[in-house]
């Protein structure tokens, strides 16, 4: 079989049953056949032999019926003597026609029953026939002396003694026949015996080939692998030419010890540079060695250690093959942070690599020539997430994953070894100093002992004074275990509460499942046996049962969200069921008030959104069902639609938002009821509640249900005429993007009330020193809405005018329209387009060539940098209201203003 054959073990396998099966067949035919053969001479004897036998007797019995009959018929004369006379002599002929088609193959049998033919007709012709025609004639004497003398007697004795030598030929050949078989039988026993012996030995040599193929490679691995654990070479190798599952598993087992070996040559080095930089007693030094045994371990062509200094300087300490002369002498060998690579590697305290390098970046030069590096790649110096240095290499080739763990491994260790000896520095420059402070400070024990004794004149009173302090010490101790004590009591009296609801709702629904199901059974009245009325009182049992249901789901629901343990799954929800479910829910109640039920639809809503669907259906039923209890006539209408994002003074959603309204046509709420329909227990006024029902629990919960989904409900309505609740939440259709997309209402109120904050605390609230920003409009462009929404409610409230842009474009665009915008606050990072590319196009149109621009942001530049591409102004973030204000007035004091 040819190597290059790939057979799997399944397969030869398969291919050794396959033979075997093959040897069984070949088996089975062969039997089968010498089976059949059998079968047919067996039937041979049953139908030929004893049918010979059969027809020698039945062919006697005619010529001794013909015999029988001739005497009886010539004795007695009685004719019905003649009939098996006549039947016999028309029978032995055919009999001897069937007779003589069975031995016609023998000759020589064919012979004797022609004799026995020939005498069967001398009888015939000779005794049979004329006696019977002289006694029909009248001649009876005749007859009777024809019958006496008998001249056919000795045929008759002749064709018996045919007929006894016919039969035993017969039975000779039958014999011979039956020892034939015989030995047949026995063949056939030697035959089945000699193919289970092929059988045999095919599949035994067939499971040898099959076991040797499997086997010796496995062996071969496993002696390997051993010999490995006791501590021999590595870099031997499993060698099988087979291609199956071995010969993956000794590839398999080649890769790991390839790779063992590369694990144990990258420790090797581990420890090599460990003692290498242990040997240092300088960074200069350690930087130097690390450097170099670097290059040699990864065959680096070029390398640079840069150390932090003092501050946050970084400075070129040892390099590897630095190149020298023109361009390079003009390369910084000083980086602070966030100026260049170097710089920003420092900052970011990670690795970065580029690849595919611009010509002319730098050149590895040697006596045989130059060329240029592909990759570059950066890495900083940590100790306890304190940057140490930055090492900067340039390679022909990126490193693999084992020389990238090597590298951090090392990296690691020059950490380690450089905060080692500036740890040792520090100590000996310590231990110089305190033998210094140790001179000073046995100059000073003289003047300590002189003021000692002053002290103790002052102890007395220390002592008063610490006898006040433990008086006031021990009050403030009884304060603190009071106030600890009354926390337990607090924490124990909500345990109580918890423990109380739980029982609760399990004592009342008990017995609430068994009125409930009863009160049903008896509405239905099923046996007839109940009046109308009484099915009647039924159905209220019913129906306030399951009200009184409701109401402890509420009060649970609610206890579960004010003690924090509400349960919110996140999952798919899919918005197309929603109108289908609502109307189920509602349809009926609606028709059955005359009301139009109506649900909207947006086309661009998308059809699967993530949020946690059994609470938001909860919230969306309390809303339609309070809109449907609230509305005696008219329409309910609830509409679906997406925002682009949400900001109103109560809450925000910096994303993509979905907004599910639902409008009536209801009794509406008084303006002094709004800000109190969503605290808990309350109802409208006691009018409305005594007419209308209900715990007042609905809206609390879900307006706690809607802050748990990131969203939030808002409620707009006028007495008389119907209310508008609108449900915001997130739109979420990314799983990875589910636990935080959005702004939580307390932390858009929280970013304004820090701007506003801000603002207060300046020194330029006073009225008069604000007057000239009045009526000022500006442009705050910012991707961030809290920082667009904090300045701008800060900014409103000194009578300023404020547009607002989250991009270059939509600034350049809002300039277009506004000619009378004063002054622009201008964020550098943004999508689309970026603040400096902003900042440039509006310098490069002459109309905005005055405008005054400070750039808002929280990159380390330099200041003089943004001032160069034409800004007037330039504040950090976080953004202090006080700068804004003092920057603004800056500008406005230039223009005159």
């Amino acid at each position: 079989m040819s190597n290059n054959l790939k057979i799997n073990i399944r397969i030869k396998i398969v291919l050794g049953y396959l033979l075997i099966l093959l040897c069984l067949g070949a088996f089975l035919w062969i039997v089968s056949d010498r089976i059949s053969s059998l079968q047919q001479e067996a039937d041979f004897i049953e139908q030929h032999d004893i049918e010979v036998h059969n027809l020698t007797h039945e062919i006697e019995k005619n010529m001794l019926e013909m015999e029988t009959g001739q005497r009886g018929y010539v004795i007695t004369g009685d004719e019905d003597y003649l009939e098996p006379f006549n039947n016999a002599l028309t029978a032995w002929q055919i009999n001897y026609n069937k007779l003589y088609q069975l031995i016609s193959d023998n000759a020589e049998q064919a012979n004797h029953l022609e004799n026995i033919k020939e005498n069967i007709k001398e009888w015939i012709q000779v005794a049979g026939q004329p006696a019977v025609q002289l006694k029909q004639l009248g001649h009876d004497e005749e007859a009777l002396h024809f019958f006496i003398n008998d001249p056919g007697q000795q045929a008759m004795d002749s064709i018996h003694d045919m007929f006894l030598s016919f039969r035993k030929t017969e039975r000779e050949l039958t014999a011979a026949r039956i020892d034939d078989m015989r030995h047949s039988n026995t063949n056939l026993l030697y035959t089945m015996y000699a193919l289970w012996a092929g059988a045999a030995f095919i599949t035994i040599g067939a499971a040898w080939f099959v076991s040797k193929s499997i086997v010796r490679p496995i062996l071969q691995v496993t002696h390997m692998i051993s010999d490995i654990v006791k501590g021999g070479s590595l870099a031997q190798r499993v060698q099988v030419h087979s291609h199956d599952e071995v010969r993956k598993l000794a590839d398999t087992t080649n890769e790991l010890l390839a790779l063992v070996s590369r694990q144990n040559w990258a420790k090797d080095h581990v420890n090599v540079m460990s003692t290498l930089l242990q040997s240092a007693d300088k960074v200069e030094t350690a930087s130097r060695f690390y450097i170099h045994k670097l290059a040699s371990i990864l065959n680096l062509p070029y390398g640079a250690v840069f150390i932090v200094r003092k501050g946050p300087e970084l400075v070129k300490a040892a390099a590897f093959a630095d190149p020298d002369g023109e361009p390079w002498d003009k390369v910084r060998d000083r980086f602070l942070p966030g100026e260049g690579l170097v710089g920003q590697c420092m900052l970011e305290k990670r690795m970065i690599i580029l690849d595919d390098i611009p010509p002319n970046y730098v050149r590895i030069e040697s006596g045989l020539g130059d060329a240029e590096p592909s990759t570059l790649l950066l890495a900083p110096v940590l100790f306890e997430d304190k940057v140490l240095g930055v090492i900067e290499l340039a390679m022909f080739r990126p490193l693999d994953a084992l020389e990238m763990q090597l590298l951090e491994q090392l990296t690691h260790q020059l950490g380690i070894s450089l905060n080692s000896i500036r740890s040792k520095m520090e100590i000996q420059q310590l231990y110089h100093e305190s033998q210094t402070l140790n001179e000073e400070l046995q100059s000073q024990t003289e003047e300590l002992q002189t003021q000692t004794e002053e002290l103790q004149t002052h102890t007395v009173e220390m002592q008063l004074l610490n006898e006040k302090l433990a008086t006031q010490k021990e009050a403030a101790l009884i304060a603190a275990q009071e106030l600890e004590n009354y926390a337990k009591e607090l924490e124990q009296s909500s345990k109580y509460k918890s423990q109380f609801l739980a029982n609760m709702s399990h004592e009342l629904r008990t017995p609430l499942n068994s009125m409930l199901i009863l009160s049903q059974i008896l509405s239905e009245n099923k046996n007839g046996n109940l009046t109308e009325e009484e099915q009647h009182y039924a159905s209220v049992i019913h129906n306030s049962g399951s009200e009184l249901l409701n109401l402890i789901n509420d009060i649970l629901d609610l206890s579960k969200v004010e003690a924090g343990k509400m349960q919110i799954d996140m999952d798919l929800v899919n918005l197309t069921e929603l109108p289908e479910q609502m109307r189920g829910y509602f349809a009926k109640s609606a028709e059955s008030k005359n009301l139009d039920f109506v649900i909207e639809m947006d086309d661009d809503l998308p059809d699967i959104i993530y949020s946690d669907g059994l609470r938001l259906h909860q919230i969306l039923r309390n809303l339609l069902s309070n809109a449907i209890k609230f509305t005696e006539s008219g329409r309910v209408r609830l509409h679906v639609s997406k925002m682009n994002s949400i900001v109103t003074s109560d809450f925000m959603i910096t994303g993509e938002a979905i907004a599910f309204s639902v409008e009536d046509t209801g009794i509406g709420i008084a303006s002094n009821q709004l800000h109190s329909i969503f605290e808990a227990f309350h109802q409208g006024e006691e009018m409305t509640a005594r007419k209308f029902g209900g715990t007042g629990l609905g809206l609390s919960i879900s307006l706690h249900l809607a802050k748990l989904l990131g969203g939030y409900i808002t409620v707009e309505s006028e007495e008389g005429k119907g209310s508008t609740f609108i449900l915001y939440l997130p739109l979420v259709t990314d799983s990875e993007t589910v636990e935080s997309l959005f702004i939580m209402p307390e932390a858009a109120a929280a970013r304004s009330e820090e701007i506003l904050q801000d603002y207060q605390t300046t020194g330029v609230k006073e009225p008069e020193c604000l007057k000239e920003l009045e009526h000022k409009t500006v442009l705050i462009v910012d991707d961030d809405i809290r920082n667009v929404y904090g300045l701008t409610n800060a900014l409103e409230n000194l009578h300023m005018t404020v547009y607002t842009a989250q991009n270059g474009y939509e600034c350049l665009e809002l300039l277009e329209k506004h000619p009378e915008i004063d002054f622009v606050l201008l964020d550098i990072v943004m999508p689309e387009m970026d603040g400096v590319e902003a900042l440039k196009r509006i310098r490069s149109n002459p109309d905005w060539a005055d405008l005054p621009i400070i750039i808002m942001t929280a990159r380390a530049m330099d200041r003089d940098q943004y001032l160069g591409y034409g800004a007037n102004g330039y504040i950090m973030k976080p953004v202090r209201m006080e700068k804004v204000v003092a920057a603004i007035k800056e500008l406005t004091g230039d223009q005159g203003a």
